[in-house]
């Protein structure tokens, strides 16, 4: 490729091309194939201007060079290639749209033209907002922006003050470049902190492998994924092995082990082990295209604050005409009462609440927290009650067996060896732990018992030997079951209930033959992210569980809960929640299982934690970062920062616009002057809304 230097830092470098040498799609070939390349940190393509900008580092500037000039024909010619990519959008620069409304502006103004050709200059640069106004009165909106800012332009021409209807159009025309630049830039700013358009991976192609692009895959790549990488798309292993972490997937903690012919889904990992994977489903099935559509979608999703903003803005237009009326009726002057209506609180408000979510999602995005829509974010920053799970939210989900209490003369072995025969077939945390248990002591658990039967949120039922066997929880054994309950087992339960640990309970015939008590630790951050969410005003924090009273009441008290469920199934979490909701709280439910999705549904916000089933994340509307509960407390202050500085910007906008209104209506201030300021305060208000929300 043909290019020369057009200028040069240390570290960044831009190049001139003919800018009819690239059509959009191969300028966006350039910008995919070398932003992939070690040592670039960024690249910029811009084919209406013919410019390349990189910025580079730990390489020489003549190896960045040479990034550029390898891309010959044999890759921007590659219809393949240029389909896959796309194209690079090309947008006038915020300075380029400026400095061209500008120069057209003052070239009518300075031209010596009679006065009826510049009326009808004037009528032609009118005309479109007029016909907004029109539009919007025939669409039954009379008192809106547009019906305004029509009004104001046919008052300001009708009267013959061509001059000041022309500047006005321009004043109009210059903050919708402004507003369109504010809006697009959060919008840009937000996406960007979600997609990794740098993300790389290993392709396998005529034996040869390379480090290529995610947004270049296609279907029937071979790319080869190592030990702790991420899977960038659906497909096949056609070779190696490997233990694949499908937590994203399927909500399971332990790895799954992946050989030639096993499926494998975008966004799981492999935690150990080397899989040469052919693709299946890329572009619009990628993990990429869908956190973009998630994106499109959660624009929809508006805070009431945003919602209130828009609608008191529409309310105060009326105003506007009611204040040109009763001018005109004391003043009789047209040009004073036309005044008027060229300030509005519209424009800014319905500028600014918008901006002020993107820079909520934005501030939340850094940090790892993805959220669905501003609506989920102001009910968040509202919310006074808190549901937590525990498995798996409050606790760390590796549990581990703490202790074996056998009864009726059978030993620990024993006991550990029928449950793991029994629970094998049961994909639960607390299944997993029995088995990896009887693993490390090396007991075998031959499969002599017949048919399992799984009842849900109770409990396993077979026989052996005609011996019958259950293991579950002590509702299922005591209370479905009726298995008697001695003195004996009372004790050891009040013994285990002080350590927290949850209980299985082994059965055989009619009577209880052991306990497993099996650990799962509270997460050490949890405490203190309860204490800082009690801080930050939420009335009622909950913890539900399974567990009976005792175990529930210690592990509350490790958490700091002051309230808690005990033996709360998984079929009644939802109704516990919208119980709650009658009362008349605000109610965030976070959880982690297939088993919370209902809940997280029924509740005013749903939360998911990082490594939460898929449904469960689907589910929710907000999804939570690797560090998990650290990041609630920085949500609450993002999103009860947004209620406030879109509450404390409709004030400053009510109080300057009104200022500007009064000049007028004094004299103090010309009506291009106040058209000037009204714009002006308008952007001012647009990027202060942009700032990083985690501060006021």
């Amino acid at each position: 490729m043909d290019f020369y230097i057009a200028h040069r830092l240390p570290g960044r470098v831009r190049l001139r091309y003919e800018r009819n040498l690239l059509i959009p799609a191969q300028a966006m070939v350039v910008q995919t194939l070398v932003s992939m390349q070690e040592g670039i940190d960024s690249v910029t393509v811009n084919p209406v201007s013919g410019s390349i900008l990189i910025e580079y580092s730990g390489i020489e500037e003549n190896r960045t060079l040479a990034f550029v000039r390898a891309l010959n024909d044999s890759y921007l010619e590659d219809k393949e290639l240029l389909v896959q990519v796309g194209a690079v959008e090309v947008r006038e620069s915020l300075f380029q749209s400026i400095s061209v409304l500008l120069f057209r502006f003052l070239v009518k103004k300075i031209l010596p033209l009679p006065i009826p050709l510049r009326a009808i200059m004037s009528f032609f640069t009118i005309a479109p907002r007029v016909q907004k106004g029109i539009n919007a009165l025939c669409a039954g909106k009379p008192f809106c922006a547009d019906t305004l800012d029509a009004s104001a332009l046919a008052l300001s021409f009708f009267s013959g003050n061509l001059n000041t209807a022309n500047t006005i159009a321009m004043f109009l025309n210059m903050g919708d470049i402004l507003e369109d630049y504010t809006r697009r830039k959060s919008y840009e700013n937000l996406t960007q902190s979600f997609l990794n358009t740098q993300e790389t991976v290993q392709l396998l192609k005529d034996g040869n492998e390379s480090s290529v692009s995610i947004s270049v895959l296609q279907t029937g790549d071979i790319v080869i994924v190592r030990s702790n990488s991420v899977i960038p798309a659906d497909g096949t292993v056609v070779s190696g092995e490997a233990a694949v972490n499908q937590a994203a997937m399927t909500g399971e903690s332990l790895p799954v082990q992946k050989t030639a012919g096993s499926s494998v889904f975008a966004s799981t990992i492999v935690e150990e082990g080397e899989l040469h994977i052919q693709i299946k489903a890329c572009g619009r099935e990628t993990r990429v295209s869908k956190i973009a559509s998630m994106i499109d979608r959660m624009q929809s999703l508006k805070a009431a604050s945003q919602i209130r903003s828009e609608r008191t803005a529409d309310k105060l237009v009326f105003y506007n005409f009611l204040l040109a009326g009763l001018t005109y009726v004391f003043t009789r002057d047209f040009i004073k009462a036309s005044s008027t209506l060229l300030v509005d609180y519209s424009c800014a408000m319905k500028l600014s609440a918008p901006v002020c979510v993107l820079a909520a999602m934005k501030s939340c995005a850094d940090a790892g927290i993805t959220v669905k829509g501003g609506k989920f974010l102001e009910d968040f920053a509202r919310a006074d009650t808190i549901v937590f799970d525990k498995t798996g939210t409050l606790t760390e989900s590796s549990p581990k067996v703490k202790r074996i209490i056998p009864f009726g003369g059978k030993t620990e072995r024993e006991i550990l060896k029928i449950a793991a025969c029994l629970e094998e077939h049961f994909p639960h945390s607390l299944a997993r732990a029995v088995v990896k248990e009887a693993s490390e002591r090396g007991i075998n658990h031959r499969e002599e018992h017949t048919k399992v039967s799984y009842i849900l949120a109770h409990g396993l039922v077979s026989t052996l030997k005609k011996d019958a066997l259950r293991i579950g929880s002590a509702h299922f054994i005591f209370d479905d079951e009726k298995i008697p309950k001695t003195p004996e087992v009372e004790r050891a339960e009040a013994e285990l209930a002080q350590t927290g640990c949850s209980q299985l309970y082994l059965a055989i015939n009619d009577s209880l033959a052991g306990i497993i008590a099996v650990e799962d630790p509270v997460r050490a951050e949890a405490k203190e992210v309860v204490q800082e969410l009690y801080a930050l005003g939420v009335k009622d924090i909950i913890m539900l569980t399974g567990d009976g009273p005792e175990t529930a009441r210690t592990i509350a008290g490790k958490a700091g809960i002051r309230t808690y469920e005990a033996q709360a199934l998984p079929d009644t979490k939802a109704e516990f929640i919208k119980k709650l909701k009658k009362e008349g709280r605000t109610v965030v439910m976070i959880g982690d299982g297939i088993n919370d999705s209902p809940a997280l549904s029924a509740a005013d916000v749903g939360i998911a934690m990082a490594q939460a089933s898929s449904i469960a994340s689907e589910t929710a509307d907000i999804l939570l970062p690797a560090d998990g509960l650290r990041s609630l407390p920085l949500l609450r202050i993002i999103a009860q920062n947004l209620i406030k500085r879109i509450q404390v910007n409709n004030g400053v906008i009510i109080g300057v616009n009104s200022a500007l209104i009064a000049g007028e209506l004094t004299g103090v201030l010309s009506s291009t002057a106040a058209a000037f300021l009204h714009n002006g305060s308008t952007i001012a208000v647009g990027m202060s809304a942009m700032r990083p929300m985690d501060t006021v």
